[in-house]
């Protein structure tokens, strides 16, 4: 019988790293700056670390207080890929862009560890590689097909692990094989984007909390940005939201929609059973379209995520027991180990599963769309952004794509329950 006890409905993340007292806040707002960013996630602190580095005034407003969105909330994980399959890049966009495309998200990975290394964030970063699991028999032949193709196309190695040779990845006999790559890391994502946020002040960049911004509008050369502490003129404007993105500049809202993804943890396991369920302390996830990740956190908890169903509002307690009874399919040792936490975050995600960089007609920034692969590559786009305004980048593969919009969608995503059971039908024939 399972045991009784009380799941905490906040992020274990922040539990664990609770927020920084002596973050220096700004209170008064400047007249002018160079350049206004909204949102202070992975994307913006990365545009304000390159671009304060650089010597450009810089401020960052935030709704709520630094990283309070899924920078603080997701699974801690960075993996190689996009949302979208390189093998459907390589089809839509052509071999150039679909080289850019994978380089890019290889360098993300180098850049996060670069930063991390640079800026001494504590934020417990390593590299342990991850290993992608078939649910199904035919998934573990489409897994071989992809490993095959990006070794042949993109000279990317990964290791093809048969089901018999499992037992050294995993401590489970659920999945009919694998597919391994080294380059993979974990960290854990509070740390790291409040030690971005730390970074960022030293190079004089102004941090802004619960300082909502009302409007964008620009006027002659420059933008006049009104947030509820005032109006501040700025040459640049660079929105960093993703899936928390409004109706605040009307002409992104139909660009990129919000889905909802949820996570578990259990109270820290003994060693030995961490060594039997997780002998390489790899990233996980599976290849069902409502997939599952996990992995274990630094202090020996199992992490287990998944979409449940695409809602962003699914409640939490709901959601825990679904997650729960996912854990206990993969890992039946886990049934009586007491879950702590249970929370959720919004994923953007872009209708061709794109992460992009853009500028609207009135020439303001944006860059989102990550669709769960937010912590290497939100990471790498606000770096890349950041580049592209101070002159250090010409261009970018991110921006130089169409992005992709549907007549249907203006402001409230009602086809993410259709999108559901579409999902789920794929997941239950293939």
């Amino acid at each position: 019988m399972e045991p009784e006890y009380s799941i905490k409905t906040n992020c274990f993340w922040t539990e664990d790293c609770p927020y920084p007292p002596d973050l220096p806040l700004a209170t008064e707002l400047p007249d002018k700056v160079d350049v206004a960013i909204v949102g202070s996630g992975y994307t913006g602190l990365n545009a304000a670390r390159v671009l304060g580095k650089a010597g450009h005034s810089v401020v960052v407003f935030d709704r709520h207080t630094i990283g309070w969105g899924a920078s603080s909330r997701n699974g801690g994980m960075a993996t190689p890929g996009l949302k979208q399959n390189i093998m459907v890049i390589y089809r839509e966009y052509g071999q150039d862009f679909a080289h850019e495309f994978w380089r890019a998200s290889i360098d993300a990975i180098d850049i996060l560890e670069q930063i991390v290394t640079e800026e001494k964030i504590d934020c417990n970063w390593y590299r342990s590689g991850h290993v992608s699991l078939a649910w199904k028999e035919s998934h573990f032949d489409k897994l071989v097909q992809y490993g095959e193709w990006v070794s042949k196309r993109l000279g990317h190695q990964q290791k093809i692990i048969p089901k018999g040779e499992l037992q050294d990845e995993i401590g489970s006999e659920l999945y009919f094989g694998g597919l391994s790559d080294e380059i993979s890391g974990g960290i854990q994502p509070a740390k790291y984007v409040y030690g971005l946020a730390q970074a960022v002040t030293e190079q004089g960049v102004l941090l802004y909390e619960n300082t909502p911004v009302e409007s964008v509008r620009k006027n002659g050369s420059v933008f006049k940005v009104s947030t509820t502490k005032g109006t501040i003129d700025a040459h640049e404007v660079i929105i960093a939201t993703n899936g928390y993105t409004d109706r605040m500049v009307r002409e992104l809202r139909p660009k990129v929609f919000p889905v909802g993804s949820y996570i578990i943890v259990t109270e820290p396991l003994p060693e030995e059973l961490q060594k039997k369920l997780s002998p390489k302390r790899r990233m996980y996830y599976d290849s069902k379209n409502f997939l599952n990740y996990f992995r274990l956190t630094h202090d020996g908890r199992m992490l287990w995520g998944g979409r449940n169903n695409l809602s962003t509002n699914l409640d939490l307690n709901e959601s825990a027991e679904r997650l729960k009874k996912q854990l206990y399919t993969v890992f039946p040792e886990l049934s009586s180990v007491p879950i702590t936490h249970t929370w959720t975050g919004k994923l953007g995600i872009t209708f061709d599963l794109m992460p992009h960089i853009g500028k609207t007609k009135e020439g303001i920034h944006y860059a989102f769309g990550y669709g769960g692969h937010g912590l290497s590559i939100a990471t790498y786009l606000g770096t890349e952004v950041g580049k592209l305004l101070t002159g250090e980048k010409d261009r970018s593969p991110f921006e130089e794509i169409s992005h992709q919009t549907m007549f249907f969608y203006r402001n409230r995503p009602w086809f993410i329950p259709f999108a559901s059971k579409y999902y789920q039908f794929l997941d239950w024939v293939s």
